[in-house]
């Protein structure tokens, strides 16, 4: 659907292209969190993740701590004592290796567990009962530092982190060189409004909306020099947003009008 753009609008636009880069072209992956298939099976707290590993020690080698987007806040995320089986088919796990796990998935029963697209069962894929339905072949980046976000929400909640966590379906990562530099760039007043009233056209009402993939790597952002990157990065190690917001209306050369119009907003 086409977002029919204001005046100002369009001048505020027109100034953040003419000086920012579309994320398409920056060196970086945005990678969905993770599609089991089945989350009651695959998500446990933080009890069983304790009775799992007393079973069977080695069973701590593939449980690891998940989020899940409503864990994610601006700038931070509550770790909610969540925990995924990480089960990937790209792993290639011997599941009789982990028997306490095994038995685990087994009590939710086999027939649910299985990729056959049969009625109860999970959607056909080629992967064994006891694996995710995504295959996860970018596993590893998870244990890189990255930006995590909520798709669906109520701001611009970007996060860094640097636990090597998961994430669920719910959630996305970027990974890239300059992670804290975007993240106070995504979280600022100005790319809040501009994703928001500019570069998105998926809405869901009032309170909440989309971070979809395909809006956001349009988003034109200004490409980092030493010089900036250092700034701003200094200025979001000190939780000083507000003057990260008035350094970027300087960067993009907006008037006092459009600074006031994006501040009402």
């Amino acid at each position: 659907s086409w977002v029919i753009l204001s005046d100002i609008e369009q001048r505020i636009k027109a100034k953040i292209e003419a000086i920012g880069t579309p994320l398409k072209d920056w060196d970086i992956n945005i990678y969905r969190g993770i599609l089991t298939g089945f989350n009651d099976a695959f998500i446990i707290d933080g009890a069983k993740r304790a009775e799992l590993i007393a079973q069977d020690p080695k069973s701590e080698e593939i449980i690891r701590p998940i989020l899940r987007g409503r864990d994610i806040k601006r700038y931070g995320y509550e770790f909610a004592d969540l925990y995924i089986i990480t089960t990937f088919p790209s792993l290639k796990i011997d599941i009789e290796s982990y028997p306490a796990v095994k038995q685990h998935l087994l009590s939710f029963g086999y027939d649910r567990l299985k990729q056959t697209g049969d009625k109860g069962a999970r959607k056909k894929t080629n992967n064994k009962w006891f694996e995710t339905q995504d295959s996860i072949s970018y596993w590893e980046d998870f244990s890189k530092q990255k930006i995590v976000y909520p798709e669906t929400t109520q701001g611009a909640y970007f996060a860094l982190d640097i636990n090597e966590v998961m994430l669920d379906k719910t959630c996305f990562m970027i990974i890239t060189d300059h992670s804290k530099f975007l993240i106070a760039l995504l979280s600022s007043k100005l790319y809040e409004f501009a994703y928001k009233s500019i570069f998105s056209s998926v809405e869901l009402g009032i309170s909440a909306y989309q971070y979809n993939k395909h809006a956001l790597v349009k988003l034109p952002i200004i490409k980092p020099t030493q010089e900036i990157e250092q700034k701003i990065t200094t200025l979001l190690n000190e939780s000083k947003y507000q003057k990260i917001d008035q350094l970027l209306y300087k960067l993009y050369n907006l008037s006092e009008e459009e600074i006031n119009y994006i501040n009402s907003l």
